[in-house]
């Protein structure tokens, strides 16, 4: 299958949201010192390609570890948002949207990735364009963007508060205009409001 990795890599120089402290990751012991190689990560959950669980939002929702790996698979549909200063539900008309779908948002952010321009100007995704993923009961709605708005955060609110997963942070959306594909987005199995998480899309009807 043709395999399409979503997922920025997490290294030292991983950008946070502002305010946030720097992750960190360096290696803690080398082979030729103590025998083998280790690396130690520090980081919040809402660094990189991470997943929003409802907890993140949503007072005594859901841990990470709570929700059901059923709900980490799906058919994909992307969202071309490109220029546009609001992801409304104007966006959806015409588009068919399975059930149980991941809904992907390619705004074109993913280009101002560890740039100071990534954190600002960001086209919001509305409270309409939420309902419609409610009512079209997706597994989640992911986007190349630091997230879908700004305090007090109504879009969070509606997905979460409805058990859909919100994906950050994504990379490699441009790889998927025009084309059929499914998604798979493994979060790590932490007791937390959120985890980074590996997504990556299959393209159908394609072979590598």
């Amino acid at each position: 299958m043709n395999i399409v990795d979503l997922t920025h890599m997490f290294d030292s120089d991983m950008p946070a949201y502002p305010g946030d402290p720097k992750s960190t990751l360096v290696q803690a012991t080398t082979i030729e010192k103590d025998g083998y190689t280790d690396h130690k990560l520090s980081t919040l959950m809402h660094v990189g390609t991470h997943m929003d669980a409802p907890l993140h939002m949503i007072p005594n929702g859901r841990r990470m570890d709570d929700m059901p790996l059923s709900q980490c698979f799906g058919p994909g549909v992307l969202i071309d948002a490109r220029e546009k200063k609001t992801v409304d539900a104007d966006l959806l008309h015409g588009i068919t949207i399975p059930k149980n779908a991941f809904v992907l948002v390619y705004t074109g952010y993913e280009e101002k990735w560890k740039t100071d321009d990534f954190f600002v100007g960001h086209p919001p995704i509305t409270e309409a364009f939420a309902q419609k993923m409610v009512e079209a009961n997706v597994h989640g709605v992911g986007m190349d963007m630091i997230g879908p708005d700004e305090p007090p955060y109504p879009t969070h609110k509606i997905l979460l508060g409805n058990g859909i997963f919100i994906i950050e942070n994504l990379t490699n959306l441009d790889k998927l205009l025009g084309k059929s594909f499914d998604v798979m987005a493994i979060p790590m199995k932490l007791h937390t409001d959120a985890a980074p998480v590996r997504v990556i899309a299959t393209l159908q009807g394609e072979s590598s």
